[in-house]
């Protein structure tokens, strides 16, 4: 997971009781206008500080007080205002590329680290004051950026530029086209009427989505069975939940309740009535509140030049439009029809064998694939666990990157962080020794502390007009445990996986040269975003001596060089059962990922969808001629639809489908290639979202990318 970085709140401020406020209309003046951002460097909070900064990136500060997140929130807030002003203000028969795009390009990536400086310690610091001040500014500064592309003056001075059609560079010219947008998804092309029309349409759905959230966070709806309808359920669940006067147990609807329902009660009946209920919740009022969202949508995306809200919301990614989303969707479900078939017999077969000639529902994919891994794989993931200490894992993850990228990493001690077991590296090109950027480490669970796992972007790589170079910062948040004497526990089977996929993402950060920040760090297209860490994942799959599929098994393999007593065993006796784990069902599993990308893409490309009769021809359609559970529609209950990816369902599989091209295509032998990844990391990374992401891989691949690898992948290891 990569933080989202489609706001472009993360850049950067200065003190305005430092600066005159002058008005300047001229290129130079613009210019120093922009750079004065970088003046105020938390000068008195670092004098105080005993540690040190990371060199070269005094705009990252990230131990600052309450009362310095507001006055330093009010500052960008305020220098933005100025240098917005000034373009404004500028004759129209005087624009030029050094005058318009120019400060705002050298202002925003300014001003990244520092707001990150304010809403970065909402998510991290210790301190309960400090994290309400990081909230209020966030909502301070939120507001700002929107009002920003809301101005009228600015829009117009900016698109009277690009209507000149002066000759710059490629990159220059993609950001001047994102101006533009930023803008025109604002209505500021439109009359005033329809303008008015977006703000109310935006309102609408805002509301909208929450509501549908809402309903679903809300919902208290709960069942009750006996504990022989319960067979099957371990001893500790049941322990765990409430009981009534006459011994039944009360079960929630909540997700952890259902899956373990799902995966682990023998009793057919009792799985069909909690599939139902969970199918059915809010759906009374989910369903007609998502009709009324879609077709909203579907409105502004019409005001905005769009046929329909898919192609608005694809217009800026990978796949462009919804026609070629729905072309890869099904394409790849063709192509996994014959595999999902014989997956799907061995579990119909172990059905009939426990349960007679009862028909197999969709209820019964999870029981009985969690039932075939039992009885065919032999794991104890709580005896795995001892051979993943972080204290091997993470220089492990380290070696595989510096190998495969050309990249060194050192740790920067005895710099300023804001809790003490929070750690910074340095990461240097091998080959030149050029510092390329710092990465911090926040790995371990603390009370107030943002709860997931991802990469954020503290300060993005930019170039300025003065010839100086501001180099990217990331920051890495994982939820690893301590024990009670406050040492690391050794890390869990997923928890390795979760670490090597975003660290990935880290060196995704670090190696994007682009010039604007804009298009720097993670700021590329929403479906390219994940191909490089998903890229690491494949590059796992098929090394030389039978390790598995994910990371944390080849992992094994490189910190065996420290510990052959203990992992020699386990790369022997457990990879190869890890490998076929990894890969057991994997047909049935996508098509059901399918199945809800569909469903998503379809109710956004297209007027009057009725979402009962699209699921019940769908359903059976990918899902092998599974009807769906008889009164339910994902409709009601799909919020991945409604806020965060709606019509963007698909973006994950897009990106594991081309990850698995390129690794198949040039790091297919399981081994470090240097010259690949050095390849990878020059023409892929380093460009980052300054260039089209498809023409990226098209070059680097000497084709376009092809479905064929990921679908080779799944049936090389079938049960």
């Amino acid at each position: 997971m990569v933080e989202n970085d489609g706001n472009d709140k993360k850049m950067e401020g200065s003190n305005p009781k430092k600066l005159k406020l002058v008005t300047f209309t001229g290129a130079a003046g613009l210019l120093g206008l922009a750079a004065s951002f970088a003046i105020f460097a938390f000068k008195s909070h670092k004098e105080k500080s005993k540690k040190k900064g990371l060199p070269g990136c005094d705009s990252v500060c990230v131990n600052l007080s309450a009362r310095e997140i507001l006055e330093l929130a009010d500052e960008i807030i305020s220098k933005s205002t100025r240098v917005h002003d000034a373009v404004a203000l500028l004759p129209l028969n005087k624009l030029s590329y050094e005058n318009v795009v120019m400060p705002l390009a050298e202002m925003e990536a300014r001003q990244l680290p520092l707001i990150q400086c304010c809403v970065i310690p909402k998510m991290l610091s210790p301190q309960d004051n400090v994290r309400k001040a990081s909230a209020e500014a966030e909502q301070r500064i939120d507001a700002h950026i929107l009002s920003c592309r809301k101005r009228e003056d600015v829009y117009r001075v900016i698109k009277t530029y690009a209507a000149k059609g002066e000759s710059i560079a490629p990159e220059a010219k993609s950001y001047l086209q994102c101006l533009v947008r930023d803008f025109e998804h604002n209505g500021l092309n439109l009359t005033t009427i329809k303008r008015k029309e977006v703000e109310r349409l935006r309102n609408e759905i805002d509301e909208l989505s929450s509501r549908y959230v809402q309903n679903l966070n809300e919902d208290s709806s709960c069942l009750f069975f006996t504990e022989l309808e319960l067979a099957g359920l371990p001893l500790e669940f049941l322990q765990s939940l409430d009981k009534t006067q006459n011994k039944e147990f009360k079960l929630t609807l909540e997700s952890s309740h259902v899956a373990a329902i799902l995966e682990l009660c023998k009793v057919a009946k009792t799985r069909k009535t909690v599939a139902t209920a969970y199918g059915k919740r809010c759906g009374d009022a989910n369903i007609p509140m998502l009709q009324k969202l879609v077709q909203s949508r579907h409105r502004l995306a019409r005001l905005l030049g769009y046929a329909h809200f898919a192609d608005y919301a694809l217009d800026c990614r990978m796949s462009k439009t919804s026609t070629r989303v729905i072309s890869f969707l099904e394409d790849i479900s063709s192509s996994l029809t014959g595999l999902a078939d014989r997956e799907f017999s061995i579990l119909k077969d172990l059905k009939r064998k426990e349960e007679g000639e009862l028909p197999f529902g969709v209820e019964d994919l999870l029981y009985y694939i969690k039932r075939v891994e039992e009885l065919q794989f032999d794991l104890d993931f709580g005896d795995i666990r001892q051979y993943f200490p972080i204290s091997l894992v993470l220089p492990g993850i380290f070696k595989i990157c510096q190998d495969l990228f050309g990249i060194k990493i050192e740790e920067a001690a005895d710099t300023d962080v804001w809790y003490y077991d929070v750690r910074a590296f340095a990461v240097f090109d091998s080959g030149s020794g050029k510092l390329l950027g710092y990465f911090y480490l926040d790995m371990f669970t603390r009370e107030g502390k943002f709860s997931h796992s991802c990469v954020v972007a503290l300060q993005n790589n930019a170039l300025f007009s003065n010839g100086s170079c501001q180099i990217p910062v990331a920051l890495l948040i994982a939820q690893f445990a301590k024990d009670g004497g406050g040492e690391a526990l050794p890390l869990g089977f997923s928890e390795v996986v979760n670490l090597f996929h975003e660290f990935g993402h880290v060196v995704q950060h670090i190696c994007n040269r682009a010039s604007f920040a804009r298009f720097s760090g993670l700021r590329v297209v929403p479906d390219f975003r994940e191909i490089p860490s998903q890229l690491l994942e494949n590059w796992q799959r098929e090394y030389d001596s039978g390790i598995s599929r994910c990371y944390e098994s080849f992992t094994l393999k490189l910190i065996s060089g420290y510990r052959q007593d203990i992992t020699k065993p386990l790369v022997d006796e457990v990879c190869k059962t890890l490998k076929r784990w990894r890969y057991s069902f994997s047909a049935l599993k996508s098509l059901q990922e399918i199945l809800y990308c569909l469903f998503d893409q379809y109710i956004y490309s297209d007027d009057n969808v009725d979402f009962h009769q699209l699921i019940r021809s769908l359903h059976p359609k990918v899902m092998l001629g599974l009807p769906v559970v008889e009164g339910t529609n994902p409709a009601s209950c799909f919020p991945r639809a409604v806020i965060g990816s709606e019509a963007t369902c698909y973006s994950r599989l897009w990106s594991e489908v081309f990850a698995a091209d390129i690794y198949a295509s040039k790091f297919g032998d399981g081994h470090p290639n240097l010259y690949a990844g050095m390849q990878f990391r020059d023409k892929v990374l380093a460009p980052g979202g300054g260039k089209d992401a498809m023409e990226l891989l098209t070059s680097f691949l000497g084709r376009e990318p092809s479905t064929e690898a990921f679908i080779d992948s799944l049936t090389k290891y079938t049960l």
